[in-house]
Formats: C-alpha cells, sequence, structure tokens
C-alpha cells in the first residue's frame, strides 16, 4: 500500500501561525476536548468535591496548603486527595469544588502556560497567568450554573516584584488580589479566621507553613468537608512553598514534624490562641 504525499505529517492546523494560547487553538480546532464543551444528562447527580485551600505570604515568597479530604454529599469520597499543584515553575494552583473539573481545568491551565513559553519564548507574568485562568474559569460558566462549578485559588512568586501574590475568582472568572493571605472551600470561613489571628507580617518560610498548616487544621475542626492532619492514616496537608527558587512541596516526612508542632502546640489550648 502506498502512502500519500502528506502521509506522516502534522495537520495544517499546527503549521499555521496563531494564537499564544492553547485553549483558544483547541476551542479553534478541537473544541469537543474542553471541559466547558460537553453535554451533561438531564437531571441533578453527586460528583466528588474538593474542599479547603489556603494561601500565605511571606518574607521572599507564598505557601499554598490545602487538606486531602474530597467528599460526595455526606460521604467522604477520598481521604488522600491532592488539590495543590504547580502551575509552572513559579506559580501553583489550588482546587476547590467539583473536583474532576477542577483537576481536568488544572491540567489545561499548566498546558496553557508551557504553550505560551514555547510560542512566545518568555515567561508570562504572573498577573498575566493569573487572567488567563479566570478566562479559562469564565469559559466554565454554563457547567457552574449546573452545579458544576470550580473556584481555585492561585499564588505564585512574581518575578518583577520579588514577592509572592495571591489571586482568588469567583464562578463568573472574577479575579482578585487578595493581601497577606486567603482561603478558599467549604471551610475557607474557619480558615480566614485563623489566618487573621496567625498572620502577621515578615513571616519567614518555616512560620508561614505553620500558619497554613495551623489553619487547616482549624478549618477541620468546625467543617465536616475539611479533613484535618491524619495521624493513623498518615496523611497530611499538601503544602508548596514557592519563592524565586520556584516551586516545591515539602516532603511526607517534614510535614509530619510541622503537624506534631501545631498539635504540641494545641495540648491543653484547643482554642489555639498564642
Amino acid at each position: 500500500m502506498s502512502l500519500g504525499p502528506d502521509a506522516g505529517r502534522l495537520p495544517a492546523a499546527y503549521l499555521a501561525a496563531g494564537s499564544s494560547s492553547f485553549t483558544e487553538f483547541l476551542g479553534a480546532h478541537a473544541p469537543q476536548l474542553l471541559p466547558s464543551s460537553r453535554r451533561l444528562p438531564a437531571g441533578s447527580f453527586e460528583a466528588p468535591h474538593g474542599t479547603t485551600i489556603v494561601s500565605a505570604t511571606f518574607d521572599g515568597g507564598v505557601v499554598m496548603a490545602g487538606d486531602r479530604r474530597a467528599t460526595m454529599g455526606n460521604i467522604i469520597a477520598n481521604r488522600d486527595m491532592e488539590k495543590v499543584f504547580a502551575a509552572d515553575e513559579y506559580s501553583a494552583v489550588g482546587i476547590a469544588g467539583t473536583a474532576g473539573i477542577a483537576i481536568e481545568l488544572v491540567k489545561l491551565f499548566q498546558v496553557e502556560l508551557e504553550h505560551y513559553e514555547k510560542i512566545e519564548g518568555a515567561l508570562l507574568s504572573l498577573e498575566g497567568k493569573a487572567n488567563r485562568l479566570a478566562s479559562m474559569i469564565r469559559a466554565n460558566l454554563g457547567m457552574a450554573m449546573q452545579g458544576l462549578s470550580v473556584v481555585p485559588l492561585f499564588a505564585g512568586y512574581d518575578l518583577e516584584r520579588a514577592g509572592g501574590r495571591i489571586f482568588s475568582y469567583d464562578v463568573t472568572g472574577g479575579c482578585y488580589e487578595e493581601k497577606d493571605h486567603h482561603s478558599v472551600g467549604s471551610g475557607s470561613l474557619f480558615a480566614r479566621g485563623s489566618l487573621r489571628k496567625l498572620w502577621r507580617p515578615g513571616l519567614g518560610t518555616d512560620e508561614a507553613v505553620s500558619v497554613a498548616v495551623e489553619a487547616i487544621y482549624d478549618a477541620a475542626d468546625d467543617d465536616s468537608a475539611t479533613g484535618g492532619p491524619d495521624l493513623t492514616r498518615r496523611i497530611w496537608p499538601t503544602v508548596a512553598v514557592i519563592d524565586d527558587a520556584g516551586v516545591r512541596f515539602l516532603p511526607d516526612d517534614e510535614l509530619r514534624g510541622v503537624v506534631e508542632q501545631v498539635l504540641a502546640q494545641r495540648d491543653g489550648n484547643p482554642g489555639g490562641a498564642r
């Protein structure tokens, strides 16, 4: 069997000059692959939901932490779900909302940033990354109106400002820069109160990590959908530290030490006031 002259070549769409946005490219040439283009069955159904994400700046960067529990109604759907991901070398995104859609959105966002870097030959600014994520959330509005909402938290190290920044969103794609600290998800109200109490200017890296873990602990204390540190199963919050060296995730051994220190401080003082 003879092969045609175009055998082995990429389709013309991949060879034409176009936008630096991978999402726009996909929407033009394979829109069925976008999460927002899927048709949903009629009626309501339960889907696993991610819960609480917190973030706090420190002197030279920003920390993001997430609990590990996913719920489906009143059932714990997963005890050790990962909810904090590296978006690129200098930023991270934490997911709250419908877990499956949120994880798919994060993967698409990661490709979006990598595609921009390859096309433009430069990193997108941190604010530009935040705005790109906002447009992707906006495209998911139809699914959000059907109950499949995604409300992430985005944070990163701004190379131009030499410091950490935090951005929050609403389901319509509104993007808001937060000062010092923020939280999203079902336990966010309790986590935010904890952050407000514990955060202070000039925190070091280790202190900011401790504050974030303690905020997750406080959220789990009052919100049944938020999973606190589980010493029996050795399940710790996911914690990412982002500074001028990039994104790094704390290993379990280090997190165990932080959790044990937080619990020791709460011994005999469960309210947590220092």
